[in-house]
């Protein structure tokens, strides 16, 4: 862990380049470093991953973007970043500015193009069950 999930209106899905903003994003997770310095998520943990939403709703279905003269071709990015107890107040905040910038860095066209929503949510928890099986993690032990 973590995983952050990108969950998008389908109609991004030509405009926006997910697996560059997937991968700018995971980018972003490997700098971040907690008060001692070490590296917060552990590389062979992190997981990205993008989904277009064939199906949603968005406000009022176009209506006022077509009376501004903007089109009714509205959209949303929905980022949600899950990570396990333990890190601190400041890393959390840290976590969460670094991924906004990169979100909007790589949106900024969008955001100037169309009526788009984005959010970006940091979720943590006890789980009530959690197993981690990987094979990953021995390609990054020296990191």
């Amino acid at each position: 862990m973590p995983h952050l999930v990108i969950l998008y209106s389908g109609n991004l899905e030509k405009v926006v380049d997910m697996t560059g903003l997937c991968r700018n994003l995971a980018d972003a997770l490997i700098t971040i470093r907690d008060e001692a310095g070490q590296q917060v998520f552990p590389t062979g943990g992190l997981r990205v991953l993008a989904y277009p939403a064939a199906h949603y709703a968005l406000a009022d279905g176009g209506a006022a973007g077509l009376a501004a003269g903007v089109g009714g071709d509205y959209g949303f990015v929905y980022l949600n970043l899950r990570m396990g107890r333990g890190r601190s107040a400041e890393v959390k905040r840290v976590t969460g500015e670094s991924l906004k910038t990169v979100a909007l860095q790589q949106l900024e066209a969008l955001l100037a193009s169309k009526p788009v929503g984005i959010t970006l949510q940091i979720d943590e928890g006890q789980e009530v069950f959690d197993a981690k099986i990987s094979s990953l993690h021995p390609l990054f032990k020296d990191r």
